[in-house]
């Protein structure tokens, strides 16, 4: 994988957990519960795809800009969008849209369950 940052890159943001879903062989990234981004994984659990939350005419943008991100892989692709994780994307980029990726659900908290979720209590 081109990135292989991006796990200890997503775990340093507050109130973020992994698990690994088994039945898609995802490692899926939440933030109170709720996924913002996943590394999918294909038979020989080597990362093929990751996979992050945009607002949609922001996921549309990005699209046009770079052929190896496309609509989310098994997802919602109006909401969801998949970077190749072997592909051109630039780091900061990248990182940009898992930041973006991560105030989209976070955004979608109540504003006590958010501070309860970054520790504000």
């Amino acid at each position: 994988m081109k990135y292989p940052w991006i796990e200890e890159y997503l775990m340093e943001k507050t109130g973020v957990t992994k698990d690994l879903q088994a039945e898609w062989n995802w490692i899926r990234f939440q933030i109170g519960g709720k996924m913002f981004a996943a590394i999918c994984l294909d038979d020989n659990d080597e990362p093929y795809y990751i996979t992050l939350k945009l607002e949609p005419l922001e996921g549309d943008f990005w699209r046009k800009q770079y052929e190896d991100i496309i609509p989310g892989y098994y997802m919602n692709k109006q909401h969801w969008n998949s970077v190749k994780a072997d592909g051109e994307v630039p780091d900061d980029i990248l990182k940009d849209l898992l930041d973006k990726a991560y105030q989209i659900v976070l955004g979608n908290f109540s504003k006590k369950k958010q501070k309860e979720i970054l520790g504000d209590e």
